[in-house]
């Protein structure tokens, strides 16, 4: 039998020892781009439909852009990485809550006479906590700072694409297609970053592709 001494020291022994956890910024990047990527190609060919209408965008805001780079952004915080894991769990929200949103889920109240306006906001706030990690983001590689910085513009022209309609002016086709391009360039981005950061786990480290 075990004296009290050693039973104590091996409990605290597997108290103090923490289940490895990969970095999840594969997933996390992966989700986000691609469903941006999907988004950005709706908001350039459809326009303010896009939103609506398009039904690849919801199923995979939900399942990839949502619920897997939410919990990325969990797994990133347990590895004590507060900058990916606080925006791997923003943006997995942002999904949510926005295919809540526009898809009727929170009742008639989403499609009413303020709805524009209303995602005109939606898309303010979302651009202000997306700055807070942009001023933050050169630290971390000129290509997560690229990403975070078009997606504050991409959020600034879905403000003023919304509030015009808001406002009864109809937005230009030119517009429309500017926040869809560079919406599909930010989702891109991501998606670029996380190939480069998975090619170079499988080359010791080494930076094969920059980022």
């Amino acid at each position: 039998m075990a004296s009290p001494a050693t039973a104590d020291s091996s409990s605290q022994a597997v108290e103090k020892k923490d289940p490895f956890w990969a970095p999840a910024t594969v997933v996390g990047l992966c989700g986000f781009g691609t469903t941006t990527m999907i988004a950005g190609m709706g908001i350039a060919s459809e326009g303010v439909n896009w939103g609506v209408d398009n039904g690849a965008v919801f199923p995979m805001a939900l399942a990839f852009g949502g619920s897997a780079q939410f919990i990325a952004g969990v797994i990133m915080l347990r590895r004590g990485e507060i900058f990916p894991g606080s925006a791997f769990c923003g943006y997995g929200a942002f999904w949510w809550a926005f295919t809540l949103f526009l898809s009727g889920l929170t009742g008639d109240k989403a499609f009413g006479a303020t709805a524009p306006y209303d995602i005109a906001w939606f898309m303010v706030v979302w651009a202000l906590f997306t700055l807070t990690f942009a001023i933050n983001s050169h630290y971390h590689g000129a290509g997560i700072a690229f990403i975070f910085w078009t997606l504050v513009i991409a959020f600034v022209l879905l403000a003023v694409d919304f509030g015009m309609i808001g406002a009864g002016h109809t937005p230009s086709n030119g517009l429309w297609e500017a926040t869809g391009i560079d919406t599909f360039i930010c989702g891109f981005a991501a998606w670029y970053v996380a190939t480069a950061f998975i090619t170079a786990q499988h080359h010791a480290g080494k930076k094969v592709l920059p980022f």
